[in-house]
């Protein structure tokens, strides 16, 4: 019954630790928030604008404004927690285990989706979609509730990657930044659609060139003959004649390549790819270690994580062409069912670079597009403002875990609530959150805050002497 109970403490004694007063500790919490979160999405929106070449028009007199509506977002989903974390204790009289984190959480969330472009609130949706999924399996999990499959990341990837490619192969299956993805990682080749077209563009060079050799003088072509040829022009060429020469199935749209070359060059073209991205993401910490720690330097290029990557997206295409290609000369058709396998037994691949996000978030854009397909059919209501309420309810299910049971909030979200509140998340009193039965003060060492006795309704053993400065951490 510890559950329901209620404990009288103030929100001083429990939250703002750092302040007794409601409001500072409001303002301290949104300034902190404003810094943090304008130092994120101003790079985040001037990359964009760069890479999307955007024009003059849109640094002028866009950007900025931009800018500022995302921070604000942020800004008040920060403050406005802290601002309902108050209020509720002052309606309740007290915190239950759910006033603390998910109650204040809420409401606060709620207004500051509002405050952000529609544009961005589905991929945040997404994102925060995904976290609640994996904090509430967790939770499951410490309560006994459910028991970890061993390698379910790469079960629920495999499923997801297989559904996925089944669309990717189906007319109107997918449609905008999912479809280039796919059609980037996997190639237009596998596209029934791009049959024709391929054909076209395959037959026509080799029409263009016939020509242009008829138009050509003798003295020219005796010129060309005579020229000696250099190793990497016979390299090249022994390299189209083995990808050219060999068994390739009527049904497969790999003009340039037999089988085998198809797949092994899908494998060398994503495993680079991969390598490239490992290496671009490692490339700001690597470049600050520089300068006091120049041997570190050549990890970047040789790091572990970075071959797991590779590994990771070149098998994965590997495998999909490789099976694809199997069972076009097994069934001699081209069949779109033919994806649901391939794309399966493609999932596999993740063994070499094990991600639960990566899997949690493929899986939540997964349950994204087959509701939009149910609402196109007309088997599922579509309900207005349903980003914004799913973002809400998400977003307060990870707050109830910041406060009550830290252990169970993927570590790289609870770094970025320590960064945006700039250590003040940790503060809490959580050892009076103990009576609740999560834990809550589990993974803080038996942290106590100070607090100052003529703010606090319940004596403690770690007051202030009075007139004592209360700092903060």
């Amino acid at each position: 019954m510890a559950a329901f109970s209620k404990i009288p403490q103030n929100c001083y004694e429990i939250g703002h630790t750092w302040n007794p007063s409601c409001v500072q500790s409001t303002v301290d919490v949104a300034r902190s928030a404003l810094e943090v979160s304008f130092k994120i999405y101003a790079p985040l929106y001037l990359i964009a604008a760069i890479l999307r070449r955007r024009k003059k028009d849109y640094y002028f007199k866009r950007l900025l404004p931009e800018i500022l509506r995302s921070t604000s977002f942020l800004t008040a989903n920060g403050g406005l927690y802290i601002f309902f974390f108050c209020i509720l204790r002052k309606l309740l009289g007290g915190f239950y285990s759910w006033s603390a984190g998910f109650g204040s959480a809420l409401p606060a969330s709620y207004i500051a989706i509002r405050l952000e472009r529609k544009s961005r609130r589905g991929l945040l949706t997404i994102y925060m979609t995904n976290l609640a999924t994996e904090t509430l399996f967790r939770m499951a999990v410490t309560r006994g509730i459910v028991k970890p499959i061993k390698h379910g990341e790469v079960l629920l990837f495999c499923i997801t990657a297989s559904l996925f490619m089944f669309f990717f192969r189906t007319k109107d299956g997918l449609k905008g930044f999912a479809f280039s993805a796919l059609k980037f990682i996997i190639g237009k080749e596998e596209i029934p659609t791009h049959a024709a077209v391929t054909e076209y563009v395959h037959t026509r060079p080799l029409e263009r060139t016939a020509a242009v050799e008829t138009q050509e003088s003798p003295a020219s072509a005796e010129r060309l003959s005579s020229r000696r040829k250099t190793v990497v022009a016979y390299t090249r060429e022994l390299l189209e004649s083995i990808c050219k020469h060999g068994p390739r199935h009527r049904c497969c749209k790999h003009y340039q390549d037999n089988c085998f070359s198809y797949c092994v060059k899908g494998f060398v073209r994503m495993f680079s790819v991969g390598y490239l991205i490992q290496c671009c993401l490692r490339m700001p910490s690597a470049f600050r270690q520089m300068f006091w720690k120049p041997s570190r330097l050549p990890s970047l290029f040789y790091n572990k994580e970075n071959f797991q990557l590779g590994a990771f997206l070149g098998s994965f295409v590997s495998i999909y062409k490789g099976t694809s290609c199997l069972l076009r000369w097994m069934r001699d058709i081209d069949d779109e069912l033919h994806a649901l396998v391939a794309g399966f037994l493609a999932g596999i691949s993740m063994l070499f670079y094990k991600s639960t996000s990566i899997s949690m978030y493929l899986f939540s854009k997964l349950v994204e597009t087959l509701y939009f397909k149910g609402i196109e059919a007309g088997w599922f209501p579509y309900f207005p403002h349903a980003d914004t309420v799913i973002y809400a309810i998400s977003t307060a299910i990870c707050f109830q875990a910041a406060v009550m049971e830290v252990q169970n909030l993927r570590p790289t979200y609870w770094k970025f609530l320590l960064r945006l509140t700039k250590g003040r998340f940790a503060l809490m009193n959580r050892q009076l959150l103990d009576v609740f039965g999560t834990q809550a003060s589990r993974d803080f060492k038996g942290f106590v805050p100070k607090l100052d006795p003529r703010y606090t309704t319940v004596p403690t053993s770690t007051m202030l002497p009075q007139g004592d400065p209360i700092q903060l951490g």
